[in-house]
């Protein structure tokens, strides 16, 4: 180096114990939720929540497909139908964040996926704000998540906001189908 300049370029190499492993994963989490909070309340502010909403579904809709295919390349999950769908579920940022409620079994060939609990909902109605319909933005989710996995699993939507909620967020039914 010239001028007797030390070079200070380094890299940061995070080290943490197992314990420090979880924190971690559930500040990650967190900082990945509050992401999707502010840029929706960003536009939503700017926009109106109709131009929010629309975005919200595009940003979803790629996120979908893009996140299954690195959870199945990042943990090897080969599996099809619905066990396969599960396994790369679990995997998913939002099904940790949320805590999915999955009913039935796989291998009967239909699952019902509730929403006990949704993290964006529940803060808008803390901070004074209406729900907003996400509906159509869960379902194209859902729907991309699931056509990587395996393209025979059908997703429903047996009811999710603007529908009037019931005991739970939302209720999604997602069934294998023949061939």
């Amino acid at each position: 180096m010239e001028g007797g300049q030390k070079n200070t370029n380094f890299k940061i190499k995070l080290e943490l114990g197992e314990n420090e492993k979880d924190e971690y994963i559930n500040f990650l989490l967190r900082q990945y939720r509050l992401v999707d909070a502010f840029w929706f309340l960003g536009v939503e502010d700017r926009f109106g929540l109709n131009a929010a909403v629309e975005l919200n579904e595009r940003v979803w809709e790629e996120m979908a497909g893009r996140s299954a295919r690195d959870i199945k390349k990042r943990f090897k999950i080969e599996g099809k139908g619905l066990k396969g769908f599960i396994k790369a579920l679990k995997y998913f940022p939002w099904s940790i964040i949320v805590g999915y409620e999955v009913e039935g079994q796989p291998e009967d060939g239909k699952i019902v996926i509730k929403v006990p609990f949704c993290p964006p909902q529940e803060a808008r109605l803390k901070s004074g704000k209406k729900v907003f319909p996400c509906k159509e933005m869960h379902y194209r989710e859902f729907k991309l998540f699931a056509k990587e996995i395996d393209e025979r699993i059908e997703v429903e939507c047996i009811f999710a906001p603007p529908d009037e909620r019931r005991d739970v967020w939302c209720m999604w039914e997602f069934k294998l189908r023949e061939g």
